[in-house]
């Protein structure tokens, strides 16, 4: 009963921006730490960015200060807006939910980003 829908992915110029946003259902919201993932082929999958029940966000390296992560308690939706797109961020990106006190972890479907002109 546990869903994880991403959106917004799709295909944007360098420089260009996309916000990506996940819709959940099947968890306590507010029980789960929420996270960005992406992956490409042959390579593994890492942290984007994470934004824990309080609100405390964390973002790789390679993202900071281009992307944001947010959660809106009210839709049950974390979102990932990406500004200043580059071809690297090219991947599958995934949302994942990660229960506090338990081993509840669950993943969408992925959604397709690609940065290309």
């Amino acid at each position: 009963q546990v869903q994880l829908v991403e959106s917004g992915g799709g295909l944007v110029q360098p420089g260009g921006s996309l916000r990506l946003s996940c819709t959940t259902s099947g968890i306590i919201f507010s029980f789960y730490a929420m996270g960005w993932y992406r992956q490409n082929p042959g390579k593994q999958r890492e942290l984007v960015a994470f934004i824990t029940s309080g609100g405390n966000t964390n973002y790789s390296d390679s993202v900071k200060g281009r992307f944001t992560i947010s959660r809106d308690t009210a839709k049950n939706t974390v979102d990932l807006q990406m500004n200043s797109l580059k071809p690297e961020d090219t991947a599958v990106y995934y949302c994942n939910a990660r229960a506090n006190y338990h081993s509840g972890n669950y993943w969408g479907q992925g959604t397709q980003v690609t940065v290309s002109s």
